[in-house]
């Protein structure tokens, strides 16, 4: 991944922290990695457990963001998921997956909040 991607991607994940904040979320967790997989962000939306997938991109050209969570991604987030409630013995917690697109295209930069997004992938 290039600096570029990289540089971009943290300046879309801090954008969503704050966006999730701003909706009384809590976020517990940021770039959580273990070896199934990761998740950008693992908050908290009431007594749900929410892990956000969070896709950047400087331009609609290739699609909106959130077309880039597939299948195979959704399985990565949601082994990692699993992970993340192991460790924190939360297994029967009520979770979720969401994910945050957003689009620097202009003045300001466009966010679209997909809660639900989708299942627990295996």
């Amino acid at each position: 991944m290039s600096l570029h991607n990289k540089s971009l991607g943290s300046k879309g994940e801090s954008l969503a922290v704050t966006y999730l904040e701003r909706h009384r979320y809590k976020i517990l967790e940021r770039n959580f990695r273990c070896r199934g997989g990761e998740i950008d962000i693992v908050a908290r939306d009431g007594k749900t457990i929410v892990f956000v997938e969070v896709k950047t991109r400087t331009s609609g050209h290739y699609g909106p963001p959130q077309l880039a969570v597939t299948s195979f991604k959704q399985r990565q987030i949601s082994k990692a998921a699993l992970t993340w409630l192991a460790k924190q013995r939360q297994l029967d917690a009520c979770a979720r997956f969401d994910v945050i697109s957003i689009t620097f295209s202009g003045q300001m930069p466009q966010i679209e909040h997909i809660p639900n997004a989708f299942e627990l992938a295996y």
